[in-house]
């Protein structure tokens, strides 16, 4: 029916104000009572068989919302009703920021992938905490956090600690964001040196709280082989709990879109990037004999390619563009495959 019957009505619309619209309409239903209920019936799949435990954490199934879609924790609630074994709220930086001018979103339907150089915007530190104040503690939700696009980089440690300090009560796991193309120079985060800084100092700072949280590390799919080998050492040095593997890319290589679409800058996520996230779980998973966890994410549209991140090496999955594309039905249909095993 979504594909049939809502996409379309929703394709209308320009893709930033069809994820208001929907996320805002979807906000509204739940409201109303039964709605919840009638959710959960048709979407969630309950089963002992499904649970995964990893970094502490009881995850209740393997499938879970990506970040980028719930910016500042305004509706993981609701969402949870769709079937998902978690969630991940973000980026969220320290100050509000508005990010980058509009338009900044846009669909590639022939490629059934999106383009977006939203550019982190939130409502910041303070409105997440709120946010996330009254949350059910039963569902796991994971913080992704950045940097504000003013702070240098040579002070980027101090927002990534802040963030962290601001929600470490709040949150289940934290994913340190150094991989979106959308903030100038970000990504030069994920070279060996400031990127250890960064995570060391969020390793001290773990140690000061009474329940220490997973801290997890996003990367991005156009880093070369080299560049993997230094995030395997990377993660064996500062110990920390994971990987999420992969952002969005900037490549545009391979797709059927127009020119004038292919043109625009930022992060291209969707079936393009599939395969390639694929090769960065398998890479990091055989580099590292399976030394540490990884939530692959990347071009997941079906159960098949699901189980394809899971068996190239990923403990669990996140899906964002394909949720988009095929609704939430993919969520049941991605647990329902687990439990057939195929």
């Amino acid at each position: 029916m979504y594909k049939l019957l809502f996409r379309p009505l929703f394709f209308l619309l320009e893709p930033e104000a069809a994820h208001h619209f929907v996320t805002g309409m979807f906000q509204f239903l739940m409201k109303i009572p039964g709605t919840e209920w009638l959710s959960e019936s048709l979407y969630k799949v309950k089963d002992a068989r499904l649970e995964k435990e990893l970094f502490g954490l009881r995850f209740p199934n393997s499938v879970g919302l990506a970040a980028g879609f719930d910016k500042q924790a305004s509706f993981y609630k609701e969402f949870s009703s769709l079937g998902f074994g978690f969630i991940e709220v973000g980026t969220i930086t320290p100050k509000p920021q508005d990010g980058n001018p509009q338009p900044r979103m846009f669909r590639l339907p022939k490629d059934q992938g999106l383009i977006n150089r939203m550019g982190f915007n939130n409502g910041g530190l303070e409105m997440a905490r709120k946010n996330l104040q009254n949350r059910d503690r039963s569902f796991i939700i994971g913080g992704n956090i950045g940097k504000n696009k003013v702070t240098p980089n040579e002070n980027a440690i101090d927002d990534y600690l802040e963030c962290f300090r601001g929600l470490h009560d709040l949150v289940d796991y934290f994913v340190v964001n150094v991989s979106s193309p959308n903030t100038p120079g970000l990504r030069e985060l994920q070279d060996k040196e400031p990127l250890l800084r960064i995570l060391n100092a969020l390793k001290v700072e773990n140690t000061k709280i009474p329940t220490p949280r997973p801290i997890l590390l996003k990367i991005a799919p156009d880093l070369t082989d080299s560049q993997l080998d230094d995030i395997v050492d990377i993660v064996a040095e500062s110990k920390i709990d994971g990987i999420i593997a992969t952002n969005t890319t900037i490549s545009r290589e391979g797709l059927n879109s127009s020119k004038e679409l292919l043109a625009e800058a930022g992060g291209l996520s969707g079936k393009p990037v599939r395969e390639r996230s694929t090769e960065v779980i398998r890479y990091l998973h055989q580099k590292s004999n399976g030394a540490f966890p990884i939530i692959g994410v990347g071009g997941i549209h079906s159960a098949k390619d699901a189980l394809e991140k899971l068996n190239a090496g990923a403990s669990l999955v996140q899906v964002y563009t394909g949720f988009i594309y095929e609704g939430p039905a993919l969520i049941k249909s991605i647990n329902k495959a687990l439990l057939s095993g195929k």
